[in-house]
C-alpha cells in the first residue's frame, strides 16, 4: 500500500485531526481531550492563551511543545495590521515560523476577509513565515492563496463555532482538486459524521475546537473524532462504489435454484 503520508511544508504530521485549544474549561481539560484526540498539533490563539506569562496558569504546563506542535494563530484579528503584529510578536517570542493566519470580516459571522487575507499572506510568506490561512470555500481564492505560498489552505465548512457541518461539497472538492498543497476543513464542525464527510472527500484534514471543547463530554467526543477522522480518510483512500440510478443485487443471479 502506498505511503500516506501527511505533510504541512517538510513537517510530517502523524494525526489528521488538528485540535484547537480555546473554550475549555481549564487547561487541564484542554490536554486531556488534546491526548484523547490522538493529534499532534494544536492551535494556540496568541491573543488569548497564555502560553509565556509563568506567574500565571500555562498552556505549556499541560501540553509540552516538545511533544505537540504548537501552531499559533491571529484569532481575534480583523485587519491585516493586528494579524501581522501578532504573528511577529509570536515569533520574536516563541520562535514559531509554521502559523495560521485568519482575519475575520465581521463579528457577526467570522468569516474571512479575504482581502485582508491575501494582503497578510503575501508579507507573511515573503517573510519567512511558513502560513496555513483560514479562507471562504471560493475556489478561485484558494488557488491565489497557494499561488502567493501558503502552506497549507483552510476553507470553513460553515461559520466558526457553528457547528452547521459542510454546507458546501462541492466547492471543497474543487478546493481538493485543485490544491497542491494540504487542505484542511476549518470551522463549522459539529459532530463526527463532519469529520467523515470532510475526510471523503479528499480533505487532507481537520482542525476541531468548539465541537470538542463544549461537547457534553469533551474527551469522549475527542475520541470520536480521532475515529471519524481515520475512517473518512481509509473511506477516501478504499474509494466508493458508483451511484447507481436503480438498484442492484448484491448476490449473482446466474445459477438460481
Amino acid at each position: 500500500m502506498k505511503k500516506d503520508d501527511f505533510k504541512i511544508g517538510k513537517r510530517i504530521i502523524k494525526s489528521r485531526l488538528i485540535v484547537g485549544t480555546g473554550k475549555y474549561k481549564n487547561f487541564k481539560q484542554t490536554a486531556d481531550a488534546v491526548k484523547a484526540s490522538g493529534a499532534d498539533m494544536v492551535t494556540v490563539a496568541v491573543r488569548r492563551v497564555n502560553i509565556l506569562d509563568k506567574k500565571k496558569p500555562i498552556l505549556m504546563d499541560y501540553l509540552d511543545p516538545k511533544k505537540i506542535i504548537y501552531l499559533p494563530n491571529t484569532a481575534g484579528c480583523f485587519t491585516s495590521k493586528d494579524a501581522l503584529r501578532t504573528l511577529r510578536l509570536a515569533r520574536e517570542m516563541g520562535g514559531w515560523k509554521l502559523v495560521k493566519l485568519e482575519v475575520l470580516g465581521d463579528k457577526k459571522t467570522l468569516y474571512p476577509n479575504m482581502i485582508e487575507t491575501l494582503k497578510s499572506t503575501e508579507v507573511l510568506v515573503r517573510e519567512g513565515f511558513e502560513v496555513m490561512v483560514y479562507s471562504s470555500d471560493d475556489p478561485i481564492i484558494a488557488k491565489k492563496l497557494e499561488d502567493l505560498g501558503a502552506s497549507a489552505i483552510m476553507p470553513l465548512a460553515s461559520p466558526i463555532g457553528s457547528g452547521r457541518g459542510i454546507k458546501n461539497k462541492l466547492n471543497l472538492s474543487i478546493i481538493v482538486s485543485n490544491a497542491k498543497v494540504p487542505v484542511i476543513v476549518d470551522a463549522g464542525i459539529g459532530t463526527a459524521s463532519d469529520a467523515t464527510i470532510a475526510m471523503e472527500l479528499g480533505c487532507d484534514g481537520v482542525l476541531i475546537n468548539t465541537a470538542i471543547a463544549k461537547a457534553k463530554d469533551p474527551i469522549m467526543m475527542a475520541t470520536s473524532m480521532k475515529h471519524a477522522v481515520l475512517a473518512g480518510r481509509k473511506s477516501y483512500l478504499a474509494g466508493r462504489i458508483g451511484l447507481q440510478k436503480f438498484g442492484l443485487a448484491s448476490s449473482p443471479n446466474k445459477g438460481l435454484i
